[in-house]
């Protein structure tokens, strides 16, 4: 499958961080596959796993499971995107959260579920909290960590007298560097937890606290470029995203044809198998990754039957769903939904 990609304005960020910190630029640049153009311009496309390579070539160089939790805390976003430059000119902590909702592939390719955003500003009895709604596999969850750290860092940043974090949920168990959790995030953290959640302080979603200075032409301007990234991005979108949405909906139908999709998105049979080509994945791949991703989704949230999981990704009997989900995942639908459960 292609992969998933992200501003280079990040990777930049981090290699110059983890180079002040004793690792060799040569070397990350060599292992990550990455060039110094590539990281030139903010604004260039780099795959996503070419920064992860990055990031444990650095870890592994520093020895510093929390390299990039400290580059984190420690940088600003505005040097890295200019969503960094919208969110420090919105009026409020609601408002910067539906920037960053908007202009998020801006920053990276990420999965959410059907019909979510990823952040969520919730406030319950519990008090008022920042939800990250980021699917991620058990090896990523870093990056869960990692956008709190953010959130975190430009807060003490721009408003250091004031109390912003509260208290820190994360999905994942305790990372090798859990001892240094108290000096970076300063809260109580609870792990295994059932969401991956910042709590903060509900002043910042009251009336009477907008962000200052609220510069209306500058926001105009960083809106204006983004929105012009934006249309160049999903004008660039790859064809499997493109299938994928049309797919999607059609999903319970079980087989669906090659020539009706290239019809759908105003193209011959040809072409669509010539662009499929030049990214390295065929219609089947697609359509079968679909069905997987949408099983875990089903299966983990509970939300349905196994033989309800079935029918809605199109499978014409039980059978041929359990043989999919143990090639998928080792294991049998039934097994999968307890293990969620």
């Amino acid at each position: 499958m292609t992969d998933r990609t992200m501003a280079a304005g990040f990777a930049a960020s981090f290699a110059a961080y983890a180079c002040g910190m004793g690792a060799d630029r040569g070397d990350l640049l060599s292992e990550s596959g990455l060039t110094e153009d590539d990281l030139s311009d903010q604004d260039n496309r780099i795959p996503a796993s070419a920064y992860q390579t990055m990031i444990g070539a650095a870890i592994k160089h520093t020895g510093d499971t929390a390299l990039l939790l400290r580059h984190t805390l420690e940088s600003q976003l505005e040097t890295m995107s200019v969503v960094g430059q919208i969110v420090h000119t919105s009026a409020s902590l609601r408002h910067s959260l539906e920037q960053l909702n908007r202009y998020l592939h801006l920053m990276g390719d990420v999965e959410l579920p059907i019909g979510a955003e990823r952040f969520e500003l919730l406030s319950n009895s519990d008090g008022l909290w920042i939800v990250d709604h980021l699917v991620l596999p058990p090896e990523q969850a870093f990056w869960s960590e990692v956008s709190f750290a953010r959130f975190i860092s430009e807060f003490r940043r721009s408003f250091p007298s004031a109390t912003f974090e509260i208290g820190l949920e994360l999905t994942y168990p305790p990372p090798p560097h859990v001892n240094q959790y108290p000096e970076l995030f300063r809260v109580p953290v609870l792990f295994n937890a059932s969401r991956n959640a910042l709590q903060i302080d509900p002043v910042w979603d009251t009336p009477e606290t907008q962000f200052t200075p609220g510069n209306e032409y500058a926001f105009g301007i960083f809106t204006r470029h983004a929105d012009e990234m934006m249309q160049k991005l999903l004008a660039d979108t790859s064809i499997l995203g493109q299938i994928e949405a049309q797919v999607l909906p059609k999903l319970y139908e079980g087989s669906i044809s090659m020539d009706k999709v290239s019809k759908d998105l105003g193209m011959s049979r040809q072409t669509l198998y010539r662009r499929l080509k030049d990214e390295g994945v065929t219609f089947a791949e697609i359509h079968d990754d679909l069905r997987q991703r949408m099983a875990k989704e089903y299966l983990s949230g509970q939300k349905v039957t196994v033989n309800e999981a079935a029918y809605l990704l199109g499978f014409p009997e039980a059978s041929s769903f359990v043989r999919a989900s143990k090639r998928w995942t080792g294991l049998s639908p039934t097994a999968y939904l307890n293990q969620a459960a």
